[in-house]
C-alpha cells in the first residue's frame, strides 16, 4: 500500500470515483462523518432504493443536520467511529470521506474493528483521505498541519489489512477540485468548521488571507486537492471478530 504516488492524471469530482468502484442502489449504506451531509445527499438522491445512516461527531452539525427534512431515506445520528450504534453485519457499505484522520489516534484501530463489525461479510469500506500536498495543503498547514494524523490514518489502515480483518481491493489516486468564491468563504467553510476550533492570532489570520490570495482570482480561487481511496472488502467468510 503507497499513502501517496509521484504523479496523479486524474482529476474528477468524488462522486465518480465511488459510483465508478461501487454499485450503491438497493444498498444499506452507513457514513461515518458526515459533515454538512453534502455526499450524503448527492448519495441518497442519485439513485434508487439506498437506505443511508450518517453519523456526525460534532454536536452542532449533527443540530443542523437534524433539521434536514428532504431525505427521508437518510437517518443522522450523533456518533464516531469508535463507537457505532448499529448491530453487527448491517451495512453492505461503509464510506469514510476524509474523516479517519479525525478520530483521535488512539482509537482508530477500534474504529476499523467497528467498520468490520457493522458490515455484512464481504461488504465494503471505502475509505478517502486528503494527501499531504499541493497548494490547498499549503493554506492548510499554516494553522492546522496534518501530516500526522493523515499519516496515521494510513497506517491504521494499513494495519486493518495486514492484520486480516479487511482485503485491499485497490488503492486509487486522483485530484478533487475545490473551489472558494473569495477568502470570506473560505473562512466560512474552514476557518469556522464547527468540528475544530482554530483560535488564530491576528498575526496568523493575516498570513493565512495573504497566502490565500495567492491563488485567488476573478472567478474566486480554485485548488486541486490530491486524495487517496483505499477500497477495503470484509472476508466473505467472516462476520464479527
Amino acid at each position: 500500500m503507497k499513502i501517496s504516488v509521484e504523479h496523479i492524471e486524474n482529476t474528477c469530482p468524488e462522486s465518480e470515483i465511488y459510483n465508478t468502484e461501487l454499485a450503491l442502489d438497493g444498498k444499506h449504506i452507513l457514513e461515518l462523518g458526515c459533515g454538512p451531509a453534502d455526499l450524503t445527499r448527492a448519495i441518497a438522491t442519485e439513485g434508487q432504493d439506498r437506505q443511508i445512516t450518517a453519523l456526525e461527531v460534532d454536536k452542532i452539525q449533527h443540530a443542523k443536520n437534524e433539521k434536514i427534512t428532504d431525505l427521508p431515506n437518510v437517518c443522522f445520528k450523533l456518533a464516531g467511529a469508535q463507537a457505532i450504534p448499529e448491530a453487527d453485519n448491517t451495512f453492505d457499505i461503509v464510506f469514510m470521506f476524509k474523516s479517519l484522520h479525525h478520530v483521535p489516534l488512539d482509537l482508530m484501530e477500534k474504529g476499523f474493528a467497528e467498520i468490520h463489525r457493522v458490515l455484512k461479510p464481504g461488504g465494503y469500506a471505502y475509505i478517502s483521505e486528503p494527501i499531504f500536498a499541493g497548494d490547498f495543503n499549503e493554506i492548510l498547514r499554516l494553522f492546522n498541519d496534518e501530516q500526522e494524523v493523515r499519516a496515521a490514518a494510513f497506517e491504521a489502515t494499513k494495519a486493518a489489512v495486514n492484520s486480516g480483518l479487511f482485503q485491499l481491493c485497490k488503492q486509487i489516486f486522483f485530484n478533487t477540485p475545490i473551489a472558494f468564491e473569495n477568502f470570506e468563504d473560505f473562512e466560512k467553510k474552514v476557518l469556522q468548521a464547527t468540528h475544530t476550533e482554530f483560535n488564530l492570532s491576528p498575526e496568523l489570520h493575516a498570513r493565512i488571507k495573504e497566502k490565500f490570495s495567492q491563488y485567488a482570482g476573478k472567478d474566486g480561487a480554485r485548488f486541486n486537492m490530491p486524495m487517496r481511496v483505499d477500497l477495503l472488502q470484509k472476508p466473505a467468510n467472516n462476520t464479527t471478530s
